[in-house]
């Protein structure tokens, strides 16, 4: 007769901890519990597991060589059934508009998920319950409570303007940036800061403040104004000539771009998820 997986799986933890008492702790059972396991384990077998020495049980050489092949089997059950489990339910991914489009979507074709599993895309910058998603993306500068962190990179943005807007002007300073229309985002202040140069007085601003990034883009494509952007997610633009970067001065930070996962999880699909996509943002940033 073969030994049951529980009677194992107590056997395990019995030679982990060196300890009848320790391993019924670990385990949520009692010593008397734990104790007849080990009994009739032995019986089953046929050999002693463990020798006392005072007040100690030691595990046997062969236990103890044993145990290691346990625990391996234990490991590779529990990785099947998170296989298994990743197979079937999808990994839900909460994303804000502008990352979803413009870093995230154009890659994730690319993206094998552990056991086959669908991704489920949440896309939304609100604050989320972490029993609501598997992967969280959001800006800040980190310390979330009760989450993993994964950094991803700096928020950062520069002006970006259209060629045909700024048709044979030359922009070589910030304070250029006084002939042309601003669109309107709230770090211009900061990023003149950055430049190291006083805001100008002077600066015109468009009358629509577009808000979301995506709008801001559009505008600045079609002519409107000069954007504030992103040159790591709207870089597509810059290499396809719909806008141009006239200036050198980036701001980054101090906010960054972060995957969360809840506080503790293991599973292998929300931490390859994770692994994954700091891979990706290495690779855009080798670009």
């Amino acid at each position: 007769m073969r030994p049951s997986v529980e009677s194992l799986r107590i056997f395990e933890m019995c030679v982990s901890v060196s300890s009848f008492a320790g391993a019924a702790d670990r385990l949520a059972l009692t010593p008397a519990a734990v104790s007849l396991r080990i009994r009739s384990l032995e019986a089953e077998l046929g050999q002693r597991l463990f020798t006392r020495v005072g007040r100690r049980v030691v595990p046997t050489p062969a236990a103890v060589t044993l145990a290691c092949q346990v625990r391996h089997a234990l490991d590779d059950i529990n990785n099947a059934l998170d296989a298994f489990q990743a197979g079937i339910t999808p990994l839900r991914v909460t994303v804000p508009p502008t990352f979803a489009s413009r870093f995230l979507a154009p890659r994730l074709s690319g993206y094998r998920a552990t056991g086959g599993a669908t991704i489920e895309l949440d896309i939304s910058s609100d604050v989320r319950d972490p029993t609501a998603f598997d992967v969280a993306i959001r800006t800040g500068r980190g310390g979330w409570d009760g989450l993993d962190e994964y950094p991803l990179t700096p928020v950062d943005v520069t002006p970006m303007v259209a060629p045909t807007l700024l048709g044979s002007r030359t922009l070589t300073a910030p304070e250029d940036l006084a002939d042309l229309n601003l669109l309107p985002h709230p770090d211009w202040g900061k990023w003149f800061a950055r430049a190291e140069r006083p805001m100008p007085s002077g600066l015109r601003f468009a009358a629509v403040d577009y808000s979301i990034f995506e709008l801001i883009a559009n505008a600045a494509v079609s002519g409107l104004g000069v954007a504030l952007l992103s040159p790591t997610l709207f870089r597509p633009l810059l290499d396809d000539g719909l806008l141009v970067a006239p200036l050198a001065t980036v701001l980054q930070g101090p906010d960054w771009y972060f995957a969360l996962i809840r506080e503790g999880d293991q599973r292998p699909a929300p931490r390859g998820f994770c692994a994954w996509l700091c891979e990706q943002v290495r690779q855009a940033q080798d670009w």
